[in-house]
């Protein structure tokens, strides 16, 4: 801003008072303070607005660069979710040949013939389910169903 040093405030006040003399002088000073509280005002809120929008720009700035960011791994998944989806599509196609009997194209006929190879499983005894320590013994039973007479 301005600078005014003291001489030439004093300087200022002097010429004023020549120039206006003492009767017009407060009416005048009460004038010029008057407009310099508004230009001051004025430049005030000139500066808070620019302030703003530049605070503005740099939030829109912001969340463009974040909106990029979380876009590159979004269309990454999606590609990958597309290539996924491909595949289990081929996969399906696949399946539904080998049901039909078609053999598999790609040199995977030993998929086809594994398919149609029955496969033995063994029988595995599922363990007996144990009393918890400190429980009632379990009612007997016969065919139609649990014993509750006793």
């Amino acid at each position: 801003m301005i600078e005014i040093s003291f001489g030439k405030l004093l300087l200022l006040a002097i010429i004023a008072l020549i120039v206006l003399g003492p009767e017009k002088l407060p009416h005048a000073a009460r004038t010029a303070g008057a407009l310099l509280r508004r230009v001051r005002t004025g430049w005030d809120s000139v500066r808070a607005e620019v302030e703003r929008e530049i605070q503005a720009e740099e939030i829109k700035r912001n969340l463009r660069e974040a909106a990029e960011r979380a876009r590159q791994p979004h269309d990454d998944l999606r590609s990958t979710v597309s290539e996924v989806n491909q595949q289990v599509r081929g996969t399906f196609a696949e399946a539904g040949d080998v049901m039909r009997g078609k053999p598999l194209s790609g040199g995977r006929e030993d998929v086809a013939h594994a398919a149609d190879t029955p496969v033995e499983v063994p029988h595995v005894d599922a363990p007996r389910a144990e009393a918890p320590h400190g429980s009632l013994p379990a009612a007997p039973m016969d065919s139609e169903g649990p014993d509750v007479s006793k």
